[in-house]
């Protein structure tokens, strides 16, 4: 057994049998090279070779959760799988959006917003649900009165230039997380469309680990929405086809793109 530990953990610092003094004391501290290795020595022998943790099973959590997720996409419902040159284009689409994002992002940081738009602190979940997708939908509602005017504390904020512009990319993956949160429950709507796509194209590439995962997890529950959408809704399969497309082409997660039809 010896030996075969020997040749998996080689001794980087052999030391040999030297001569040391008889009053050497291990418990204080070394005084030369020589008395620090082999105290070394000796409390590496007094380690066990098995080391077993103790655990209180009353601390543990008695029902715990296990997320499991597979690795690709569900694939669209027949009929509806995009076509490589309809993919293509909306890749194409999608990174003249970033560039000229990217181009005028100062300018429209320095542009004043409405007195009535007031953005919720990064760590604020439920006051970003509240901004990105309105009351409304927040709050379940249905019944709205249009001939009022365009109330965005109810309809929720659209993500304006204005207002992508002054996230730093922290905030994106905050704001994207809390979104995604939240499709992963509820039904898909145009005002979460719109925000998923402003926020995929404030995304700096290379991705960082967390926003990696988040994108992956998106284009999967967009593969089950759609595959459940009893209506077939073209509109909102086009949609939901186009953020699938753009994670899987756009950001290179190549193992979650539709198949050409």
């Amino acid at each position: 057994m010896e030996s075969g530990v020997e040749e998996l953990m080689p001794r980087l610092l052999p030391v040999d049998d030297c001569d040391l003094t008889e009053d050497f004391d291990p418990t204080v501290p070394p005084r030369t090279p020589q008395e620090y290795l082999k105290r070394v020595q000796i409390e590496a022998a007094r380690c066990p070779d098995v080391v077993v943790a103790q655990i209180d099973p009353k601390k543990l959590r008695k029902k715990q959760t296990v997320n499991i997720s597979i690795s690709g996409c569900q694939p669209a419902p027949e009929g509806y799988s995009p076509t490589l040159k309809w993919q293509q284009q909306q890749v194409a689409n999608f990174s003249a959006v970033r560039q000229s994002l990217n181009k005028h992002r100062n300018h429209w940081q320095s542009q004043h917003l409405d007195s009535n738009v007031t953005m919720p602190k990064p760590e604020d979940e439920e006051g970003w649900k509240k901004f990105c997708l309105g009351e409304r939908i927040y709050s379940d509602t249905l019944s709205y009165d249009e001939s009022l005017g365009i109330d965005y504390i109810k309809v929720g904020f659209p993500p304006l230039l204005s207002i992508v512009s002054r996230m730093s990319q922290a905030t994106v993956t905050s704001v994207l997380e809390y979104l995604i949160s939240w499709f992963g429950e509820k039904k898909f709507t145009p005002e979460l469309g719109r925000w998923l796509y402003a926020l995929l194209a404030c995304l700096e590439k290379p991705l960082l680990p967390e926003a990696h995962s988040l994108i992956r997890q998106l284009a999967r529950r967009c593969s089950e929405v759609r595959v459940l959408e009893e209506n077939k809704n073209e509109e909102q399969i086009s949609a939901l086809n186009l953020i699938i497309c753009l994670v899987s082409r756009y950001f290179d997660q190549r193992d979650l793109a539709d198949e050409p039809s």
